[in-house]
């Protein structure tokens, strides 16, 4: 049987001067994060707490900053060093494992990527003009950078997408009733991890995946020829901002609807005008309010700002978008504790 050591019971709140303390070096946290997330020290930690020295053996570190890396984490929770002076892992720690299946390992590392601090001092400038920065710094577009610049930054993008779209495909599956649809559009839908899972859940279904030539061209497995899903999938590539040349019962939009105001408003308009009277539109998204994450999402929402300048959004402002685009609102449930989806309709 796995045992999991407990992270340290919550000592009482620091006093606001040191809470500031803490908070200003939050990079240093993010930092010790990230450098165990790349030194492999979740992998080559098992069931059996290990001392420092044979783990700096197995991640090639020295033993001394090691332990004072260690250290600095487990007083976060992530890792516990126990009284004999090994360290075991916590429920934390094992999210930063390539094989767990809740892995955040990628997620850990996208958020904390080389770009993300140079822009993040930047702040200030984004919050004054409420436009994103990356380009003053990089002189080229964000995505445009990622591809053509930093290779490998895309690649622990890609995987982190892939990673958080997996794991929020099951969410998903569980939460939709689709019970009588025939047809299900997934658009903007990365690599098909989502509609992947309702086709999965829902046999006499059909899906169409739609999303950009250079997403869409690595599918899932299961999407693609020869997979077990591909006789009941249309792979189509596009923009969904330009054009939605899909018909079906129902469309999903999951954290696509981030970018600036315009490209929300046309994306949404193109599935309006696509989708017969009667149609379901289930957009599903990260809130910056009424949610149990608010720390991730309103630092996931600045982020947005110095990137893309794009925004989380607000219950209020997705329902203005909505109703703006001409979908009748029904119900608003969260899906996990950092989505909620919005179950709208088009009127006839």
């Amino acid at each position: 049987m796995t045992t999991v050591d407990p992270a340290p019971a919550p000592e009482s709140a620091p006093a606001p001067p040191m809470r500031l303390r803490e908070l200003v070096f939050g990079a240093a946290c993010a930092a010790a994060v990230r450098a165990a997330a790349r030194l492999g020290v979740a992998d080559a930690l098992d069931d059996t707490p290990k001392s420092v020295e044979d783990l700096a053996a197995a991640v090639k570190t020295q033993p001394q900053t090691l332990r004072r890396l260690l250290r600095a984490l487990s007083s976060q929770g992530v890792f516990t060093e126990r009284p004999d002076g090994t360290f075991a892992h916590t429920e934390m720690s094992r999210l930063l494992r390539e094989d767990d299946p809740h892995s955040l390992r990628y997620i850990a590392l996208w958020c904390t990527e080389p770009w993300t601090w140079d822009v993040w001092p930047k702040l200030d400038e984004a919050v004054r003009s409420g436009r994103n920065v990356f380009e003053d710094v990089f002189d080229k577009e964000f995505f445009t950078y990622l591809n053509n610049d930093a290779p490998e930054s895309a690649h622990v993008f890609n995987r982190a997408m892939t990673t958080s779209s997996e794991q929020s495909a099951r969410d998903v599956a569980e939460l939709l009733d689709l019970r009588g649809v025939t047809s299900v559009a997934d658009i903007g839908g990365g690599q098909g991890q989502v509609v992947a899972g309702l086709l999965e859940k829902h046999p006499g279904m059909h899906g169409t995946l739609l999303d950009l030539p250079g997403v869409v061209e690595n599918a899932d497995p299961r999407l693609r020829e020869g997979g077990a899903l591909a006789s009941r999938v249309r792979i189509a590539a596009g923009d969904c901002r330009e054009d939605i040349p899909v018909q079906a019962d129902v469309y999903i939009i999951k954290n696509i609807l981030e970018w600036d105001d315009e490209s929300t408003r046309r994306a949404l308009a193109n599935v309006r005008k696509a989708a017969r009277p009667g149609a379901r539109v289930i957009v599903i998204e990260n809130l910056v309010d009424d949610t149990p994450s608010m720390k991730f999402t309103t630092s996931m929402d600045l982020l947005l700002l110095l990137n893309v300048g794009g925004a989380k959004h607000t219950r209020q402002s997705m329902v203005d978008r909505l109703t703006d685009a001409g979908l009748v609102i029904g119900e608003i449930r969260p899906v996990n504790a950092y989505l909620h989806a919005f179950e709208c309709t088009v009127p006839h």
